[in-house]
């Protein structure tokens, strides 16, 4: 290629010419072989059995590569989308998981429900819910945070609740009013009025547990968008090598998970 606008020559523009004809003839030749390659290669491949089985997926293999994918477009959009957040009705578009969940849901909080109203009352959906509940209390607290973790453990031990069940003598409304407190020590200031309407509720035990377990799943999505914004510089700064990664940890471990 002539540098600085320079103008070949009449002599080298002919030696030139012939150059391009010998160099072209020389690339139709090397697609010709190219091409009769892929085709001799395609044909073996579509008609020779491949000498070793497809790999058989097990559940766990293939739940773990849809959460690869999904992780790898969240990562994705919180670095194309400087506004993205998590949001709580952000749901499947799916009817029949819908109607499951809700069918689910309706059915816990009604048998706990009958399980408290019993005489004497039952408390195995109780201790699951508040068991629950712990794990995501303890989900909020930072690594230093050992003096909240301690009281959380001890007031919420559920080998202690268990045995307290055993004896009818669960106090389900102290153990209520120690967790929404609890969760006013943890919440954002956003959530600040709804700790305050769990506070002042009359409500019967069963409606009070279900709104504490509403307003804790609105400060765990809280939690999440925090640390959303806490990893965002991070995966804009990584984010080709990261997905990169993941994407071919997909590939390696589940060939056929995008098909």
């Amino acid at each position: 290629m002539p540098l600085n606008d320079e103008k070949p020559s009449s002599t080298s523009s002919a030696e030139d010419t012939g150059s391009d004809v010998e160099s072209s003839s020389e690339v139709v030749s090397d697609l010709d072989s190219s091409r009769n390659s892929f085709n001799s290669d395609f044909s073996s491949k579509h008609c020779t059995p491949s000498s070793s089985p497809p790999k058989i997926l097990t559940l766990d293999e293939v739940m773990e590569s849809a959460r690869d994918l999904f992780n790898l477009k969240i990562s994705h959009e919180i670095v194309m989308n400087p506004s993205f957040h998590m949001d709580i009705n952000s749901r499947p578009q799916n009817r029949l998981f819908e109607a499951v969940r809700d069918n689910m849901h309706k059915a816990f909080w009604d048998m706990l429900r009958e399980e408290l109203n019993d005489d004497p009352p039952k408390y195995q959906f109780a201790i699951k819910l508040l068991e629950e509940i712990r794990e995501i209390l303890l989900s909020f607290l930072n690594p230093g945070a050992n003096r909240m973790r301690t009281q959380i453990m001890e007031v919420l031990d559920m080998d202690l609740i268990r045995q307290q069940a055993d004896n009818n003598a669960v106090d389900i409304q102290g153990l209520a009013s120690f967790i929404i407190n609890t969760m006013g020590k943890l919440c954002a200031p956003v959530r600040e009025e709804e700790i305050k309407k769990l506070r002042e509720s009359t409500d019967n035990i069963v409606i009070l547990l279900k709104e504490i377990f509403r307003v804790i799943e609105l400060m765990r999505v809280d939690s999440i968008n925090f640390s959303i914004e806490l990893i965002r510089p991070l995966l804009q700064k990584y984010s080709v090598e990261y997905e990169r990664e993941k994407f071919q940890k997909i590939l390696d471990e589940t060939p056929t998970a995008l098909k």
